[in-house]
């Protein structure tokens, strides 16, 4: 079946992309093959050539993989997408597809710490420069702007502060620089936002977080419309090989199958979850942006139709503090992955953003009591009390007796 538009999200996530073979398969098949034969050596110079369409090698073309990057295309309303190895894979491939030496780019400041690694460590090297700004200061991207700025990139909702990117605004403001916005959804997937259709050129997606959805496997993507993109994508992809295995994309493909509903019990849980750790007085500040008290609350409910299953929240007592309530979980898994359907619990400033220097941090808002949570998909009660055990008793180390518990 090819995409189809008219259909519903979860129709999509099921059915596009699907392309039956002579065995007539009901069941998406792992096409799990190196190389592909072809019926003369005419046929074979046109495929190499690009001459004609098929299949040539699994490094760019392989059947399994197509299937994949189709179906999220379809639920990103894009019309193309390509699939990789990992999310990282996926921000490298449109950073060297779209940037030369000599290039600019423009990065906000609480993207994950890989990808500021990416940009500050590894393309520095390629003569690409970046400057890395305040993700909702529109000004501060305004005046970061040069002449050879060529890239705009964003994490909405960040990692792990839980800020929300106007991507509208942003988008009219690399419309005027003559540049590319690119997005990195992850938090969200198409089920709850779809940057595209609000100004955004390209996305960006670790399809290991939610579009699998259990922890199984690696991949990425990268999902546009603008053809010249995905031409220089798409040879990237081909020269360089960041290239998603025919297994670990039947695996994705099974996760998309269920992505809608997930996402939506992962919000209804993480709304609970941070209402609840709001009130509790071992906790300074919650960052979730289906609190009417984030300060992105309205343009979160604008933007996207849920608010993720991702919250990070400060205790007191800071590195001690963290660790001690990390250290009390008996059911939560610590571990810096996110999007399962089981809960995860990490300490930002020493796992994912450990490799930063302090002042990097400090730019990104990591503080030493802050611990990210991204909510699964057990009991809520279940992942309140085991919560509870470590917050409890830093009240009582804290000295804190006396206020009032939840």
């Amino acid at each position: 079946m090819s995409q189809a538009p008219s259909l519903h999200f979860d129709t999509l996530a099921i059915r596009a992309g699907q392309h039956r073979s002579d065995e007539c398969e009901h069941g998406d098949p792992i096409f799990a093959t190196s190389s592909f034969i072809f019926r003369n050596a005419a046929e074979a110079a046109s495929r190499f050539m690009d001459n004609a369409p098929g299949n040539v090698y699994s490094r760019f073309t392989n059947p399994t993989v197509r299937t994949f990057a189709e179906r999220l295309a379809a639920l990103e309303g894009a019309e193309w997408a390509l699939a990789t190895a990992s999310g990282m894979s996926a921000i490298q491939m449109v950073a060297q597809s779209l940037l030369r030496a000599g290039d600019h780019a423009i990065v906000s400041a609480n993207v994950f710490g890989s990808t500021v690694s990416l940009f500050d460590k590894i393309l520095s090297r390629c003569g690409i420069s970046t400057s890395f700004v305040p993700m909702t200061d529109l000004s501060a991207w305004r005046d970061a702007v040069r002449e050879n700025t060529r890239m705009m990139f964003i994490e909405t909702p960040s990692n792990p502060l839980c800020e929300i990117a106007d991507v509208p605004a942003l988008a009219a403001i690399a419309r005027d620089a003559g540049c590319s916005l690119v997005v990195d959804n992850v938090f969200c997937t198409p089920a709850l936002q779809k940057p595209l259709t609000l100004g955004a050129d390209v996305v960006v997606h670790s399809a290991t977080k939610y579009l699998d959805g259990q922890g199984r496997c690696l991949g990425g993507a990268v999902v546009g419309n603008d053809p010249k993109i995905q031409e220089a994508c798409f040879n990237y992809l081909r020269t360089a090989g960041p290239s998603l295995s025919p297994f670990n994309a039947w695996v994705l493909l099974k996760g998309l199958e269920t992505l809608h509903v997930r996402m939506r019990a992962h919000c209804e849980n993480a709304q609970a979850l941070a209402e609840w750790l709001a009130g509790h007085p071992a906790v300074a500040f919650v960052n979730y942006a289906g609190l009417p008290s984030h300060p992105h609350h309205g343009l979160a409910r604008e933007q996207q139709s849920g608010f993720g299953g991702v919250l990070s929240f400060e205790v007191v007592g800071g590195r001690e503090g963290a660790w001690q309530v990390i250290d009390s979980t008996r059911l939560l898994s610590i571990t810096a992955n996110l999007g399962d359907v089981k809960t995860t619990i990490t300490h930002p400033a020493t796992t994912t953003h450990g490799r930063l220097s302090d002042a990097e941090r400090e730019r990104g808002g990591i503080t030493q009591g802050l611990i990210r949570l991204a909510v699964g998909l057990e009991s809520v009660e279940d992942i309140r009390a085991d919560l509870a055990r470590g917050l409890d008793a830093l009240v009582q180390t804290d000295g804190l007796v006396g206020r009032a518990m939840p």
